[in-house]
């Protein structure tokens, strides 16, 4: 095996030693011998001291001048706005935060949805020296007051009014937040400074005062202070540098050709580091245009508003298009199905043959241009029309979808990453994808299995520890080596794959490990089934809480004349819980019997709230905690015959009740 699963860092550069001489290896050292030639890579150690995030985005800006940087929803119409008028509303910004007295390496705030606003609120603050602190515009008072008060903010930029009016109430509280910014046109209450004050108050601060504070920025100076999602515990504020960002930015652009005739579709929170790394400083960077959907159920009536040719998404969204598109196929008429399945089936035979190195003959291709413009054409005008390819993070993306897409003409990049690591480590690219892996470390990144199979890191995009806690941050590193927490393998060929995170692991009662993303998304991929978690943490045999895909099994119902009234009743009644069950079994019917879901428990409502994070990560424990009657309810019959139910799940949980069934 070419890659030994124990210590020795695994890189490209690694690799190609690894590999000299042995054919397996010749196609990927000649793809980094192309890159190399025509995008080379820049040499980190020979980056200028003074060469920070907000420096390169306003050059970039102020080089675009009138060409259409960010487009985003004013009272129901897109609005574009220039590189000028972007790269001046930024410095407006700066001088903004200069006129309130804020230094540098002080915290500035940002609670903000997509948008001009939150951008310029993030640049602003890096321009004038400051650390930007995002916070998901969708969290509550509790999680903005905790990170407001670790991190220690000055300033707080804030979206919502009704937040904004929480927030007075336990000021006093904050003793280093000296100023509250209400975005947007509402004029605020007392005590908070309305935004188009803080602009004028910036406009009388000389645009040479920016000037100063940009020129002496080094590299290494923190940039921003990036709170994770908080799926296993408390969030904790990860640091992240100047170099850190740009290193990624600069290393995931010579995979990815951006371009100025590019246009992305941004929804993913901006506070969540994927977004902000790919959908937005490396967009402004390459000189692409950004357009701002409204929020993630407007998305398909974006995509066709807009016709981006980019999109950077979690799984999610690409699991809704293709259960929406296989719903229609498999109601359709027979001729209707044959056709469809026949053109996956040779989309796919190329994407295949391209993969190994083989290529397409002309025929194959001819029926694969034949079979889109017939059956995925539709597919393609849903998107807008011009998409050139996705980006899949933030979770496993289960195979069949990426094999649905490419298959249709619609490459899609799966990649992975944390906060901690800016956030990308390895990723697929054109030329170089492995459907199912997470694609190659890149190439200034270093990569290594511990004994146990977790992945750790190494490289310029690795944070240097979380804020205020000097304990979990010595916890976060093995010789010097980022410990990911993740548990995964490499092939022959380079490519990684994610088994599962280490924390999420279930040991069984009987000592087996037993991986429950890799179950869920199995699950998931079921077209009624919405969402899944599994459980059996030192328990005799695996349950699960399934939440149905509602539409489909009302739907089913509907059709064979099962009475209802509400989901509550419709997750209580056997002839669906057995339908459900029966999936199941197919689904699972070559695990070994440690991985089967002996019981399952139906919700009536998909996970929400403070049971997801906001990129719709499962926090584990506190659905373990809201459902652990349910959850237990299930082992009560011991470990003989089925016990599957429906369980009525209202909005809080003291208001659950158990569904006969």
């Amino acid at each position: 095996m070419l890659f030994p699963e124990a210590i020795p860092p695994v890189t490209p550069r690694i690799m190609e030693r690894e590999c000299h001489g042995r054919n397996l290896c010749q196609p990927f050292s000649q793809l980094l011998k192309w890159r190399r030639k025509h995008y080379p890579l820049p040499s980190f150690a020979e980056l200028s001291v003074s060469e920070t995030l907000p420096r390169r985005l306003l050059q970039r800006l102020d080089d675009r001048k009138h060409r259409p940087t960010l487009r985003h929803k004013i009272d129901g119409v897109y609005t574009t706005l220039d590189g000028t008028t972007t790269a001046t509303r930024i410095r407006l910004f700066a001088r903004g935060l200069i006129a309130l007295g804020v230094k540098p390496g002080e915290r500035v705030a940002i609670m903000a949805p997509n948008g001009p606003d939150c951008v310029c609120a993030d640049i602003g603050a890096m321009s004038c020296g400051a650390v930007s602190v995002p916070i998901y515009h969708t969290e509550g008072l509790t999680t903005l007051r905790t990170i407001l008060d670790d991190s220690g903010a000055r300033v707080l930029f804030i979206a919502s009014p009704l937040l904004a009016h929480d927030l007075m109430r336990i000021r006093e509280d904050l003793p280093e937040l000296a100023t509250v910014i209400q975005l947007g046109k509402e004029s605020p209450e007392e005590g908070i400074l309305s935004l188009s004050s803080f602009l004028r108050e910036g406009g009388a601060i000389p645009l040479s005062q920016v000037a100063e504070r940009l020129s002496p920025g080094q590299e290494s100076n923190l940039a921003t202070i990036v709170y994770t999602s908080g799926t296993t515990g408390q969030p904790k504020g990860a640091m992240l540098s100047h170099r850190n960002l740009l290193s990624n930015v600069e290393t995931c652009s010579h995979h990815f050709h951006v371009s100025e005739g590019d246009t992305c579709l941004s929804f993913l929170p901006l506070s969540h580091v994927f977004e902000r790394m790919a959908g937005y400083y490396l967009m402004l960077i390459r000189g692409a245009e950004i357009a701002y959907a409204e929020n993630f159920e407007t998305v398909p009536t974006n995509l066709q508003e807009v016709s981006p040719t980019i999109v950077i998404s979690v799984p999610r969204l690409y699991e809704k298009m293709h259960s929406r598109v296989m719903e229609r196929v498999l109601s359709g008429p027979w001729l209707r199905k044959q056709l469809f399945f026949a053109a996956r089936h040779l989309g796919l035979l190329m994407v295949t043959r391209r993969e190994k190195g083989i290529h397409p003959s002309p025929l194959l291709r001819l029926g694969v241009t034949l079979a889109r413009k017939l059956v995925f054409a539709k597919l393609h005008r849903l998107l807008g029309g011009k998409v050139r390819f996705f980006v899949s993070g933030g979770a496993p993306l289960g195979k069949e979808i990426a094999e649905f897409f490419m298959a249709a003409g619609i490459p899609i990049y799966e990649g992975y990453g944390l906060t901690e690591t800016s956030p990308v480590i390895a990723a697929n690219a054109p030329g170089a994808q492995r459907l199912g892996s997470v694609g190659r470390p890149l190439e200034t990144t270093s990569v290594r299995l511990a004994a146990d199979g977790e992945i750790q890191v190494q490289g310029p995009g690795v944070f240097s520890g979380y804020w205020n806690d000097d304990k979990a941050s010595d916890e976060a590193f093995a010789q010097g080596w980022f410990k990911t927490g993740d548990i995964g393998r490499f092939d022959d060929d380079g490519y990684l794959y994610i088994t599962d995170r280490k924390k999420d692991l279930i040991v069984t009662a009987g000592g087996e490990n037993v991986a429950p993303q890799y179950l869920e998304g199995a699950l998931k991929r079921d077209k009624y089934i919405a969402n899944a978690l599994i459980y059996g943490d030192r328990k005799p045999f695996l349950c699960a809480l399934l939440v149905p895909n509602l539409e489909a099994l009302e739907r089913y119902a509907n059709e064979r004349e099962i009475p209802h009234l509400n989901h509550c009743d419709l997750v209580s009644q056997r002839a669906l819980i057995d339908l459900i069950r029966d999936r199941v079994d197919a689904l699972q019917s070559g695990l070994p019997p440690i991985q089967q879901i002996k019981r399952f428990t139906l919700l009536s409502r998909d996970f929400t709230g403070d049971e997801i994070t906001p990129t719709l990560k499962l926090r584990r424990k506190i659905i373990h905690s809201t459902y652990r009657t349910v959850l237990e309810g299930m082992y009560l019959a011991g470990d003989h015959g089925v016990h599957d139910s429906g369980f009525c799940a209202l909005d809080t949980p003291e208001q659950h009740e158990k569904v006969p069934s």
